[in-house]
């Protein structure tokens, strides 16, 4: 059966989660993701990759760095897109209900990393659905940071991505608004991750890293190689969510040791 010529909300909302976790260099049509993701929502791969890039023509963060999505975005479009930057946990979950609607499993795969799969202590009660879907939307915040940074943490450039963490800015327990923004989300590796999460470093409004000096006295070689060496680097800036300065500024004054 020809899909249909208009795009159902069901559609669109799995289209904009699948822009949030794929690098805007492979939105085309023969990008395996969107070649499957297409056949699963009954649209065709070239119609599901200017869908993404009619998204992409929204994002400040893609029209600042000069690049330009497609320019026939729809009002439905442009509504959607608010609704997701309002409320990031309702938009993962309308996605969610609408990928399960269209029989749509994860389209892009990473499985969670031990790291992350740590983090997800549920904060919020509730039932077992409740549960579910704070897990689902972990998976969800996971995949479009570490997309954003095209998979290599911003502080070292490590590429593995076992070895990265969507590391939050503000604590997942502090801030509920914020708990799946990207832009509340770094990418980092694991060990940086810890430090970040234990004040041992920061980011600071230039966009460098600082290293706290309550651990130089105590610091080893190895101390020095791996977090004191990157004190006032700028780190690896995503090509889209880029972090929250109010939030990075509240890691300096309530997390950061210096």
């Amino acid at each position: 059966m020809p899909p249909s010529t208009g795009w159902t909300r069901e559609q669109s909302l799995v289209a904009l989660n699948l822009y949030c976790q794929i690098p805007f260099g492979k939105m085309h049509s023969g990008n395996p993701d969107i070649i499957k993701a297409a056949g699963l929502i009954g649209r065709t791969p070239s119609a599901l990759s200017m869908k993404l890039t009619n998204f992409a023509s929204l994002d400040p963060a893609i029209t600042a760095s000069g690049r330009k999505g497609l320019q026939n975005v729809s009002a439905a479009d442009k509504v959607l897109w608010e609704e997701m930057q309002v409320d990031w946990e309702r938009f993962a979950d309308a996605a969610e209900r609408a990928a399960g609607e269209l029989g749509v499993a994860d389209l892009v795969e990473d499985p969670l990393d031990e790291a992350d799969a740590n983090s997800l202590a549920d904060y919020s009660g509730g039932n077992r659905p409740a549960q579910i879907m704070v897990r689902v939307g972990q998976y969800s915040f996971r995949r479009s940071v570490l997309s954003a940074y095209n998979y290599q943490c911003c502080i070292t450039g490590l590429a593995v991505p076992a070895l990265l963490v969507a590391s939050h800015i503000k604590p997942w327990s502090v801030d509920p608004a914020n708990r799946l923004n990207p832009r509340n989300g770094l990418c980092l590796s694991a060990l940086h991750d810890r430090s970040f999460d234990a004040g041992i470093i920061t980011i600071a409004d230039d966009m460098t890293v600082r290293v706290s000096t309550k651990h130089s006295s105590l610091a080893d070689g190895f101390f020095q190689t791996a977090l004191s060496a990157y004190d006032g680097r700028s780190i690896a800036m995503p090509e889209r969510f880029q972090p929250d300065r109010e939030l990075l500024e509240y890691h300096r004054q309530a997390i950061f040791l210096g």
